[in-house]
């Protein structure tokens, strides 16, 4: 039966003075526990600790009488005779015992712990399987934020304020609801415990949420391993997500499941949904007081337009945050195996997009075509050839290898390499969407393409075609 002990100021006895028992001991430590040892000697962690008189070295060899005043009792020894004896001299007096990896002589076993004090999360499968115990807390890790535990120390300190304000169980499981999954939760996510606790007041003093947020949620390159976790928790928290064509099945499969769906993604020379109607739509939802999250593809500060969608957000005056994502150009580069820097090839990397406002700025190219560097061009396939010409043109060697990587980071990459002059063809039927790389870097592709290597392994259809 799953119980958490209550051991601050207990005395718990330890039989051992190894590694193992020192693992077990910071444990009880934390939790407040009066640890006394049992031991011949101690190693170095444990030594520390008797030192600093955080536990008491209480004697060299075990008798059955140190188990009468203490509230349970740990052997972690190798000698199997002697946590037998502990193990019956325990039981028969009633005390819980756990002699450690042996669950046949165990009245209690330590689960996996998510430790978000004071919120705690215990795995276990009863002594059968603890690895795949540990491999679902890992699991649970990444779901659960680390700032839970200061959600739940803050919320206690309003407990009584709070009952004293909502009469009924009903209003005041709904108001906490209310905090726990909107603006005071994001808040102390962010760091910002001061502008949370205002948040808690005004979701008190105003019985419904008249205005939801705005969470900018950069998903990535495409495969689903590569969102954050913080992104990861963000989408779970939703009401509404607004997704780009760039976003993967896999990563909007990560998505709470009764989440609203609304796709606005553009795709060059098609725009199904106007900027300035994303940017209305977006507004609108954090105004009707739902958790609003826009999902874009890599990261939505990097040639993502998200500052734009931010900007009216501000100017509407609905709170917003965002949560980067790994770019393309790092996520694609890293998985056709071309590092964007190296110390014989390139000393710096430039981000560029192909695709820019009539009206701008045209590019300085005598800057883009200098050696010794990276460029990675976003949105650049059907301005491959200009790209090509200029570069040339002010001075980059026609020969300096160049990539042009297709759907990086998913199952179905591809990469296609040759040199600067042969840009136009290698890009001219290259699938969407596509990241073009020029630079000495691009020829470790062969050495370093170790994504390839393993979807060949698993017998997956990447591809590499090589022009040079």
């Amino acid at each position: 039966m799953p119980v958490f002990a209550a051991v601050k100021g207990r005395p718990v006895l330890v039989i051992g003075g190894g590694d193992v028992a020192a693992r077990k001991i910071v444990l009880l430590i934390r939790a407040g526990a009066r640890v006394r040892i049992v031991a011949r000697q101690l190693c170095a962690e444990l030594a520390e600790l008797a030192e600093r008189q955080l536990i008491e070295w209480l004697a060299t060899e075990f008798d059955e009488a140190q188990i009468d005043p203490v509230f349970l009792v740990i052997a972690a020894t190798d000698d199997g005779e002697l946590n037998q004896r502990v193990f019956a001299a325990a039981d028969a007096r009633q005390r819980l015992v756990n002699v450690v990896d042996n669950q046949p002589l165990c009245s209690f076993i330590f689960p996996s712990i998510v430790d978000r004090s004071p919120l705690m999360v215990a795995i276990s499968s009863s002594g059968t399987a603890p690895v795949l115990a540990r491999l679902l807390r890992e699991k649970i890790e990444a779901l659960l934020p680390t700032h839970l535990g200061r959600m739940a120390v803050t919320a206690s300190y309003w407990r009584h304020h709070i009952q004293t304000r909502l009469r009924t169980i009903e209003e005041r499981r709904r108001f906490w609801e209310r905090v726990f999954t909107g603006r005071f939760a994001s808040l102390m996510g962010a760091g910002n415990e001061a502008a949370a606790q205002q948040a808690l007041e005004d979701e008190l003093n105003t019985p419904q949420r008249l205005m939801g947020e705005i969470t900018l949620v950069g998903a990535g390159p495409g495969d689903a391993g590569l969102l954050t976790l913080r992104g990861l928790q963000v989408i779970q928290q939703a009401d509404v997500v607004f997704y780009d064509h760039l976003v993967s099945e896999g990563v909007r499969e990560l998505v709470r499941r009764d989440a609203e769906m609304i796709c606005v993604g553009k795709r060059a020379g098609t725009h199904s949904v106007p900027q300035h109607e994303t940017n209305r739509l977006l507004v609108e939802a954090a105004l009707a007081g739902k958790n609003v999250v826009r999902l874009k593809g890599g990261d939505p500060f990097i040639f993502g337009r998200g500052g734009e969608e931010l900007q009216a957000a501000a100017e509407a005056g609905v709170p917003f945050q965002v949560v980067p994502g790994v770019t393309a150009a790092a996520g694609a580069t890293a998985y056709a195996g071309i590092p964007l820097t190296h110390r014989d090839h390139a000393q710096s990397v430039t981000f560029v997009t192909g695709h820019y406002k009539a009206d701008s700025s045209p590019f300085d190219w005598a800057h883009l075509a200098q050696s010794g560097q990276t460029l990675a061009i976003y949105m650049g396939t059907m301005k491959a050839a200009e790209i090509s010409q200029q570069l040339i043109a002010h001075g980059r060697d026609s020969q300096t290898p160049v990539a042009v990587i297709s759907r990086g980071t998913r199952a179905d990459q591809q990469v296609t390499v040759g040199t600067l002059q042969q840009l136009e063809s290698l890009a001219k039927d290259a699938p969407m969407p596509a990241l073009l790389v020029v630079g000495e870097v691009v020829q470790l592709h062969h050495q370093l393409a170790w994504f390839q290597h393993n979807q060949q392994q698993e017998g997956f259809n990447s591809s590499v075609v090589n022009l040079a």
